[in-house]
């Protein structure tokens, strides 16, 4: 018998990091490249539309595109803490194993 695995990060731990410092809830996740791309294409599109927007736009709207990604990676790293828990609450019920889709044959 194997030992259990170790819980998951709290999801709303790393929703409120993801909230607070972009890129941060992929880093307690374990996947700061994926924070990192998010990083890069933030900058990348909040540049693009300052360039893009009418001078009147406010901070907001000069910046949309790098608003956007930012909300993508909040949503991102928290659906993967998500996902994660419910996998192990789910490994953790069943005893770690998933014979629950199996079929039992009488012979």
């Amino acid at each position: 018998m194997s030992a259990p695995s170790p819980a998951p990060t709290n999801p709303y731990l790393v929703l409120g990091a993801a909230i607070v410092l972009p890129a941060s809830g992929h880093v307690i996740l374990g996947v700061p490249v994926r924070g990192l791309q998010f990083l890069f294409f933030m900058v990348i599109l909040a540049w693009v539309t300052a360039k893009i927007a009418p001078a009147d736009a406010s901070f907001v709207g000069r910046h949309a595109g790098g608003f956007l990604i930012y909300a993508l990676s909040i949503l991102d790293a928290y659906r993967i803490a998500r996902i994660r828990t419910a996998t192990w609450i789910h490994s953790a019920r069943d005893g770690g194993d998933s014979s629950q889709g199996r079929i039992e044959l009488d012979t």
